[in-house]
């Protein structure tokens, strides 16, 4: 899916009508009674060769209080932030509205992508109701019938031109992964951030652990919204500055993401577009700082977050927020290590910092960390240095025999980097258990210094060569007999 699209407008304009045809089934509530829908609706959109995600909102109201539809209007706002792009949908029988009017200036300010679409406007009937929409400040609207499925070439058109616009903005955000090494015996190094490439640092935690406020401390600056309640931050929020590292400058852009939350406890749409923009974030990231509660480390959902940022190859730092409110220091991190290794062998070695967001102590630290860890992340060892590594790791510990059957570790080669991923050739693949991988694993973390980063260690078998291995009857008795003699006469 390359964007979001948002459709918004006052209640029974067609929204849902629109929503429905777009995605190709009924799974939006569609009646000619106004405020039919409260939530938002997500769902796969497709339009001519287009893909993107759609969100059905609830219509919008002048309602600014804490009633339903006050919340209701809330709701879509916010979904108005998170969109890429959205289509503002007036009634085009009816005309311009006073209220459309009032949104139309809100939607203006809040998404930079806004197109409008005068529904209902099929024959003559709509042409006065078409030509009010130029009224709202917002461009040529499009004549649709979301009912009959009449202008979505038309809509198609303007679609097109943004699709390939955020396509190219995720190429230019996406992070090189999965690079391969074509001649590991010339060691280039780490990829060097710069302006145009910066070193990509995702925050993310559950709510109220204090994400946008490391952020802002970080940055020196009250750039992003805090506070005590849980979940001020709905979108995931990028922001770019510069990192002094001894005599060197670092690029960087830092993601701070919404709140994950257990799935169970998830029951607003809004959040989970905002958990599903915060896996995002990680996938857009080169490093992901797990952030912590002191108070409640290690919840479940902590270690989801960071079992995905692994399972994703992005290198993992923990940091554990709050420190300053901690009584007993001491006895708090050797709890912490010891829960760190129980929990997440996967990750063995990634560096715990303890950090205050409020006060700023240990962010030098965190700091370190991360670059350190981006460091790792881009290590490449030579074939050479690999294979004699195998041998002494084979000889201390030989791999298992499976039904008599002796594996044996012919070579060992890396093939790629970010994250580091090594491949050995050896016989019968299938039959060496999962415990000697982590065994050569654990090695590689401890002898090359790789702790934490995630290590892909893949076991292939190499191809006999013998063309004849296998073949049964490739050369008769009887000729066999002759070798034989032509053999004992030489």
């Amino acid at each position: 899916m390359s964007f979001t699209l948002a459709i918004v407008g006052r209640p029974n304009v067609g929204k849902s009508t629109l929503f429905n045809r777009l995605v190709g089934k009924k799974l939006a509530l569609v009646d000619d009674q106004p405020g039919v829908t409260r939530d938002l609706r997500e769902g796969a959109a497709r339009l001519g060769d287009l893909k993107f995600t759609i969100i059905d909102t609830a219509g919008l109201e002048e309602a600014t209080d804490d009633s339903l539809q006050g919340r209701m209007r809330r709701l879509t706002e916010r979904a108005v932030e998170m969109a890429d792009v959205c289509l503002f949908m007036y009634d085009g029988r009816t005309g311009v509205m006073p209220a459309d009017e009032v949104f139309a200036d809100i939607l203006r300010k809040k998404n930079a992508h806004v197109i409008l679409a005068a529904n209902k406007s099929e024959g003559k009937a709509a042409d006065a109701g078409v030509l009010e929409g130029y009224n709202l400040g917002l461009g040529e609207p499009i004549r649709l019938s979301a009912e009959h499925g009449e202008g979505l070439g038309e809509l198609y058109d303007v679609l097109m031109p943004l699709s390939d616009e955020f396509e190219e903005r995720a190429a230019a955000d996406a992070p090189e992964t999965d690079v391969d090494v074509e001649d590991d015996e010339d060691d280039e190094g780490a990829r060097v951030p710069t302006r145009a490439k910066p070193l990509q640092i995702a925050v993310v935690g559950r709510p109220n652990a204090g994400k946008s406020t490391l952020i802002n401390k970080i940055l020196g600056e009250d750039r992003l919204l805090t506070g005590p309640e849980a979940g001020i931050t709905r979108d995931a929020i990028s922001v770019q500055m510069d990192w002094t590292a001894g005599d060197s400058t670092v690029p960087v852009r830092i993601f701070d993401t919404a709140g994950m939350r257990k799935r169970a406890k998830v029951q607003e749409k809004l959040e989970k577009l905002s958990v599903s923009d915060g896996l995002r974030a990680v996938k857009f990231a080169e490093v992901v700082v797990v952030l912590l509660d002191v108070e409640i480390p290690f919840e479940q959902q902590d270690l989801r977050i960071a079992d995905l940022a692994e399972r994703e190859g992005r290198a993992v730092v923990l940091a554990v927020n709050k420190w300053d409110m901690e009584p007993e220091k001491q006895a708090k991190l050797k709890e912490l290590k010891e829960a760190f290794e129980r929990l997440l062998p996967q990750l063995k070695g990634a560096p715990l910092i303890t950090v205050s967001a409020k006060t700023g102590r240990g962010l030098d630290r965190l700091q370190e960390a991360i670059l350190r860890a981006h460091d790792i992340w881009n290590r490449r060892i030579t074939t050479a240095q690999l294979n004699r590594w195998l041998m002494g790791m084979t000889e201390a510990h030989p791999p298992p025999a499976p039904g008599g059957r002796r594996i044996k570790m012919r070579y060992m080669t890396q093939v790629k980097t970010r994250p580091p991923g090594f491949v050995v050739m050896c016989s019968h693949p299938d039959m060496l258990p999962a415990s000697y991988s982590r065994y050569l694993v654990n090695g590689l973390r401890l002898d090359f210094d790789m702790p934490g980063t995630p290590i892909r260690l893949h076991f292939r078998s190499q191809a006999d060569k013998n063309p004849y291995k296998n073949k049964t009857k490739s050369t008769p008795s009887r000729l066999r007999k002759h070798l034989g003699k032509g053999r004992a006469d030489e």
